[in-house]
């Protein structure tokens, strides 16, 4: 698993946008299922490779919509979180997990320290390098996901999930614009005790910046038209709240 000789290193970021001058800066790191040739399949069954699990199904697409709204850049993982999540720090288990939901992954079971430090190298670094090469530009900090409709059993009522860490000033502001006919929750189906607001943490709050991780119910995201009415959604609620938190200079 680790990175041979003369073989070139991944590439494992997106930018979209990246000259927009919308002050925001979006965020995806689930935007895609793909395993590099160089960790095979993870061991993983083929269900699981297209599965939640491996990914954030609709919210690249998602993700690309906003940041066409609001001229501002998009940062997004080309590589599975299977592979090296990119929410979470090198030390959380879940960075590089031997289980996910209901799948077991193989590919991850009983990494040496020398593997998992090529993957933080050449997956993690890389990506929040882009990352952080934007906050100076940025006003804001959203980040964009999916989840899935059952989780262990168990279905969610929640469409629209709006998380946050210690900062609650957008999280607030948007549920204050939140669409009548949208069931949206704070920190839902997550929140900060589940570990998901790394990237907050990390690139957002030692800013000062405003920032929202935005969670959507995947069976609302499985077409483009489904897409196109959740972004008028996300961006009714955005708008006002970006403009009383982060007024443009």
């Amino acid at each position: 698993m680790s990175e041979g000789p003369g073989e070139d290193r991944l590439n494992v970021v997106e930018v979209v946008n990246g000259a927009g001058r919308g002050g925001v800066l979006l965020i995806c790191e689930h935007a895609s299922a793909a395993i590099p040739a160089r960790f095979g399949d993870l061991g993983l069954t083929a269900e699981a490779r297209v599965s939640h699990a491996a990914w954030d199904p609709g919210a690249r697409d998602l993700a690309a919509l906003l940041s066409a709204e609001l001229d501002s850049p998009l940062v997004a993982g080309t590589v599975s979180r299977l592979v090296y999540d990119c929410n979470r720090p090198p030390e959380a288990p879940g960075a590089m997990p031997a289980r996910s939901e209901v799948f077991d992954v193989p590919g991850n079971a009983g990494l040496t320290d020398v593997q998992k430090a090529e993957r933080v190298e050449t997956v993690y670094r890389p990506f929040r390098a882009a990352v952080e090469a934007r906050l100076d530009a940025a006003r804001a900090v959203v980040t964009v996901h999916s989840f899935t409709p059952v989780f262990h059993g168990a279905p969610r009522d929640t469409e629209i999930g709006l998380l946050h860490d210690s900062d609650a000033r957008l999280v607030d502001l948007m549920l204050a614009h939140a669409p009548e006919d949208r069931v949206v929750h704070r920190n839902r189906p997550y929140g900060p005790e589940d570990g998901v607001t790394h990237t907050l943490k990390a690139h957002a709050l030692p800013r000062g910046l405003p920032n929202v991780m935005i969670e959507v119910r995947n069976n609302l995201l499985t077409t483009p038209e489904d897409i196109r009415a959740m972004a008028r959604d996300l961006m009714a609620m955005l708008t006002p709240a970006l403009e009383a938190t982060c007024p443009a200079s």
